[in-house]
């Protein structure tokens, strides 16, 4: 695959960064990866560390590209729960590990998402959204329903909220996994925590991400630097992988 990548994490305003993200990039199958250990619950950091551990090594041990990439995520997804969930063993359900995430497979030029919470993922093209997640959360209700704008969203005294996570409860949580999104020549892929989306329009992020004119990384780091000045002084843990589809690699002489 021709593709371009990076990744970022700022502790934005915030004592620490319990944001974990990667991109794992092999021959024939790419895992872009998200982890936003929740604020306010114990070990949000062992909670997002724990989750990449898990999905990151299930991806690696797997033939490439993956046979069944919808089965791949939630299976992954599932146990990356579990694993959260052991780490908070014998505490009280309110300081229980817990974390958000995003997780986003590219392969035979498409890409399947899975999401759980606020954690977004987007798809962008040519300073346009195609199409983002939606989040789990009861604002996200709200919007769904036309009781609020996605303009209102942004300053909800609710935007926090999420209604299903990582960890916490056993009974693995509800998660959104895509169908194959098809990819198109320069379109842009982006994870991320909410710490980069809050407070910033779909069509800011759009413009921003895919800039011609600029690499990914400067491009990832403009759109960061743009969250973290909107949301001072109160940004939180600020994080994004992002990817732009070149299109297949030309057949070798």
């Amino acid at each position: 695959m021709d593709i371009e990548y990076a990744k970022m994490s700022a502790v934005g305003d915030r004592d620490d960064n319990q944001d974990r993200a990667a991109v794992i990039v092999h021959q024939d199958a790419v895992l872009m990866l998200v982890f936003d250990g929740m604020g306010g619950h114990s070990d949000g950091a062992a909670a997002a560390d724990t989750a990449l551990r898990v999905v990151q090594e299930m991806f690696t041990s797997q033939p490439q590209p993956i046979f069944d990439p919808q089965g791949f995520l939630y299976t992954a997804m599932a146990r990356a729960h579990d694993e959260v969930v052991a780490l908070g063993n014998g505490q009280a359900a309110d300081f229980r590990p817990r974390a958000t995430s995003a997780v986003c497979l590219i392969q035979e030029a498409g890409a399947f998402w899975c999401h759980i919470g606020d954690s977004r993922i987007y798809h962008m093209r040519a300073g346009r959204m195609v199409t983002r997640s939606r989040d789990h959360s009861h604002v996200e209700v709200l919007i769904q329903e036309g009781a609020i704008t996605e303009e209102q969203a942004l300053t909800h005294p609710m935007r926090n909220f999420v209604e299903c996570c990582l960890g916490g409860d056993a009974p693995v949580p509800d998660m959104t996994i895509t169908r194959m999104q098809k990819l198109q020549r320069d379109d842009v892929l982006l994870a991320c925590s909410d710490g980069l989306w809050t407070g910033l329009p779909d069509d800011d992020i759009a413009s921003l991400a895919t800039a011609p004119d600029k690499s990914v990384a400067e491009n990832l780091k403009a759109l960061s630097i743009k969250a973290l000045t909107t949301n001072s002084p109160y940004s939180d843990n600020t994080t994004g992988t992002m990817l732009r589809w070149r299109g297949p690699q030309p057949d070798q002489p």
